[in-house]
């Protein structure tokens, strides 16, 4: 199939770009990297009547330190993932997470901010924000507002993303030297969509894991914490006894949702396997 006509305006600021949006009166969509876009346009899943290029817009760019904060630009590639330095200092778990993120091809294309911005639950870096306990930072009409990721996803492919706002960055707390991070999925070939994955950030002393934020993805209709798992390992010695309790709670904490493809009890399943791994890298780690 191809794709319904449609009109095309290059934006140049975000402000440019949300006017363009509004005189479409709401029918249009913003394109960055168009990864998910571009499919959606040729099957007709959208069809609007104008595409909004946000590609130009120079303050979308970039990944800076911003006090304690890494300030990382919406426009920045999956590719850079891998290879910016400060990315790799101050926020290596999104570089544990980009080598999993499909193909070459894609990932030199796709940005940070329209995977976050598009919300899809079996994604590597939405679920990714909730770990990190990152912000989004979102252009309004009333100016600019930050939101935490855990408040972000609201339901299946649903953010607090108004129509018309663009996500213009991700704000992640600095790494420090007394955090451990590990990240992992389960997938039926590399590239593919994880039937699970998981990435935690903990923070450690003595060989205790003071705190941890556990995030799974492809788990249900949003990027999930896994916080009565969080709340076992909490202030304590990961052994292989807390391990399994960590495991167990995961029954509280994940609801997978019917599938023709993974039965929800194999995806519980995955999903404690890969807990119980990660957990026993966090332990040596720590």
């Amino acid at each position: 199939m191809k794709a319904r006509a449609f009109s095309y305006h290059r934006a140049h600021s975000v402000d440019d770009a949300r006017e363009a949006h509004a005189r479409s009166g709401d029918d249009a969509r913003y394109i960055a990297g168009g990864q998910s876009l571009v499919p959606a346009l040729a099957l007709r899943l959208q069809a609007p009547r104008i595409l909004i290029d946000i590609n130009h817009i120079e303050e979308l760019r970039g990944v800076r330190c911003d006090g304690e904060w890494l300030r990382i630009g919406a426009l920045t590639r999956h590719c850079e993932m891998l290879t910016d330095p400060l990315i790799a200092e101050f926020a290596p778990l999104l570089r544990a997470a980009a080598p999993f993120v499909a193909h070459p091809a894609i990932r030199n294309r796709g940005t940070l901010g329209g995977s976050v911005a598009l919300a899809d639950p079996a994604s590597e870096f939405p679920a990714m924000m909730l770990a990190l306990d990152a912000e989004i930072e979102i252009a309004g009409t009333s100016g600019r507002r930050r939101v935490k990721a855990d408040d972000f996803f609201i339901d299946l492919f649903e953010t607090v993303v108004r129509p018309g706002e663009i996500v213009t960055a991700i704000l992640v707390p600095r790494f420090r030297c007394n955090q451990r991070i590990c990240f992992d999925e389960l997938a039926r070939r590399r590239g593919d969509y994880a039937l699970v994955g998981c990435g935690m950030l903990a923070t450690c002393k003595d060989g205790l894991v003071e705190t941890i934020r556990i995030a799974f993805f492809s788990v249900g209709n949003v990027p999930t914490r896994a916080r009565s798992a969080e709340a076992v390992v909490s202030g304590a010695r990961i052994d292989a006894d807390r391990i399994v309790a960590a495991q167990a709670a995961l029954d509280r904490d994940l609801a997978p949702p019917e599938s023709d493809e993974v039965p929800p009890a194999m995806r519980l399943h995955l999903a404690r396997v890969l807990l119980g791994r990660l957990l026993a890298r966090m332990s040596e780690a720590a």
